[in-house]
C-alpha cells in the first residue's frame, strides 16, 4: 500500500490546530450515531498538495505549566513543574510517527514560555518542523510572525487558518522538506489480500491471539516491521490465501495528567487500522465491556473498517447455561452504533473457538467488496420511500431519482436527490437499514453520499 507521509499538528490549546486540520481536509465523511467519548474527535484525515497525499493528525493541545511572570499572562494549565518531564513524553509519544511536524502558535500573543517549551521538546525529536504563525490575518500581523524564528526551529510561515491566508505557501514548504520522501509504490490491485488489525486495551490477549493464529496455520511466509514501531505484520497462508495480521499496541485509558493524552496513545493504533481492512476488536471476557472498549470501537467505524467483536478469556468466565446469550446481548446493546458486527467468544490460551476468527474476518472482509445491482438497490429504495416517505421540511419533500454504487471497501452508494439539505440523518439511518436487511453487509460500514442535480455532494 502507498506510504504517505504523516503531517503532526502540535502547539500549545487555542492556537488553531483543529482550525488549520478542518482547513486542510475540508469536508470529510462523518459518522452522525452518537458514540460515546472522544471518537468523534477527528484525529486523522487526509489531504493532497501539488498532486501528493498527505496522512495529517491533530494532536490537541499540549499543556505546559507556566510561572507567574512570565509574559502569557493566562497560563494554560493550573499544577505544578513536576508534571514538565510527563507532558514531554505525552509530546514525543504523538509526534514520534510523524514525518514532518507543524508547530502552530498565536501570532497575535507572541512567543509564551509554553511555545518555548514545546519547541525544546520537538527539537529533540529531529524531525523537520515548520512553525505555522496562526490568526496572522493583518500585515501587522505577518510582520509579527517573523518573531517566531527564534524558537530555533524550521522555516516560520505566517498563516490565518479560518482565513486560509498563507496556507498554500506552508503546504509548499511542506512538500519542499519531503523532497526525498521514501514514497511507496501503490499495491498492484491483484496483490490486494485480507489485512487484519487485532485491536483492543492493553492486556486483553491481542499478541496472545496473534501467536495462536500464527501457531494454527503453521506456515508463515514472512515477517516484516509495520509502519509504525509498535506494530508488527506478520503474514501467514490460510486456505491457501494470503493474510497479514497486525498486531498492535494496547489503547490506554484517558490519563490525568492533561487532556488529550488518549489521542496520543491511539496514533500508532491509528495508523495500523490505517493499513487493515477488518479490525478485531478485543474484549476481555473477565472484566466485560469498557468506556475504553467502546471509543476503540468508534476509532474503527471512523476509519470506515469492518470490524469483528471477539470476546476473549472465554474460559476464565464462570458460566450458566444463560450466560453467552446475556453477554451478548449487553454487546449488542453498548456497540449499538457498530454496522452488527460479528461477536465470537474464544479463548487464546486454550485455542477455543479459534478457527472460528480468520473464518468470520474473511466473510466480513468479502462484504467490504460487495457490488449491489443498480436495479435491485433502486427498487429497495423505492419500497423503503413507499413504506415510509420522507418527512417534508416546510413544504418541500426529499425526492430520490436514483442510486448507485460507486465504490467498494467499504461500499460508497450516491444517492441522486433533489436537495441533499433535505436528508435528515434519521432517514439516511432508515435507508441504510432497510439496505442491511436486503444485501450482506456484515459489520461493515455503509457509506452514503447525497448529490444534487446541480452537482453538490452532501456525504454522510
Amino acid at each position: 500500500m502507498a506510504r504517505k507521509p504523516l503531517v503532526a499538528l502540535v502547539g500549545r490549546p487555542n492556537v488553531g490546530k483543529s482550525t488549520l486540520f478542518n482547513r486542510l481536509v475540508g469536508e470529510r465523511l462523518a459518522v452522525t450515531d452518537d458514540i460515546p467519548g472522544t471518537t468523534r474527535d477527528r484525529l486523522q484525515g487526509e489531504f493532497d498538495w501539488r498532486g501528493i497525499d498527505f496522512t495529517v493528525l491533530d494532536t490537541g493541545g499540549i499543556e505546559v505549566y507556566e510561572p507567574k511572570g512570565t509574559r502569557d499572562t493566562q497560563p494554560l494549565a493550573e499544577g505544578s513543574a513536576e508534571f514538565v518531564p510527563q507532558i514531554k513524553a505525552q509530546a514525543l509519544l504523538a509526534v514520534e510517527d510523524a514525518d514532518v511536524i507543524f508547530m502552530l502558535v498565536d501570532a497575535r500573543a507572541g512567543i509564551t514560555a509554553a511555545d518555548e517549551e514545546i519547541a525544546e521538546i520537538l527539537r529533540r525529536t529531529n524531525k523537520p518542523v515548520l512553525v505555522a504563525a496562526n490568526k496572522a490575518d493583518s500585515l501587522a500581523r505577518v510582520d509579527d510572525a517573523y518573531e517566531f524564528y527564534t524558537l530555533g526551529l524550521g522555516q516560520v510561515f505566517a498563516v490565518s487558518a479560518i482565513h486560509g491566508l498563507g496556507v498554500g505557501d506552508l503546504l509548499d514548504g511542506l512538500v519542499e522538506v519531503l523532497a526525498d520522501f521514501p514514497y511507496e509504490e501503490g499495491e498492484d490491485e491483484e496483490d490486494a489480500h485480507l489485512r487484519i488489525a487485532i485491536v483492543g486495551r492493553p492486556n486483553v490477549g491481542k499478541s496472545s491471539l496473534t501467536n495462536r493464529l500464527i501457531g494454527e496455520d503453521r506456515v508463515i511466509v514472512s515477517e516484516i516491521a509495520g509502519t509504525t514501531r509498535d506494530a508488527i505484520d506478520s503474514e501467514i497462508r490460510w486456505h491457501g490465501e494470503r493474510v497479514t495480521l497486525i498486531d498492535t499496541a494496547g489503547i490506554r485509558k484517558r490519563g490525568k495528567v492533561s487532556p488529550g493524552v488518549e489521542k496520543y496513545s491511539v496514533l500508532r493504533a491509528m495508523r495500523a487500522l490505517d493499513r487493515a481492512d477488518v479490525a478485531l476488536l478485543l474484549i476481555d471476557a473477565t472484566t466485560g465491556v469498557t468506556e475504553q472498549d467502546q471509543h476503540i470501537a468508534g476509532y474503527a467505524l471512523e476509519a470506515f473498517k469492518s470490524i469483528v467483536i471477539v470476546v476473549n478469556k472465554w474460559d476464565a468466565v464462570e458460566k450458566e447455561s444463560w450466560t453467552l446469550h446475556s453477554f451478548e446481548r449487553e454487546l449488542r446493546e453498548k456497540f449499538n452504533f457498530l454496522p452488527d458486527p460479528p461477536i465470537l467468544f474464544i479463548s487464546a490460551l486454550t485455542g477455543q473457538r479459534i478457527h472460528e476468527v480468520l473464518e468470520t474476518a474473511h466473510r466480513v472482509w468479502e462484504a467490504r467488496y460487495h457490488r449491489l445491482s443498480t436495479g435491485e438497490l433502486n427498487r429497495i429504495v423505492r419500497d423503503a420511500m413507499a413504506k415510509h416517505p420522507p418527512p417534508a421540511k416546510g413544504t418541500r419533500r426529499l425526492k430520490i431519482m436514483f442510486v448507485s454504487q460507486v465504490a467498494v471497501a467499504p461500499p460508497l452508494l450516491l444517492f441522486h436527490v433533489n436537495d441533499p439539505e433535505l436528508v435528515h440523518f434519521t432517514y439516511r439511518r432508515y435507508l441504510e437499514n432497510r439496505l442491511r436487511e436486503a444485501f450482506p453487509f456484515e459489520g461493515t460500514p455503509i457509506r452514503m453520499s447525497f448529490r444534487a442535480r446541480g452537482g453538490l455532494d452532501d456525504d454522510r
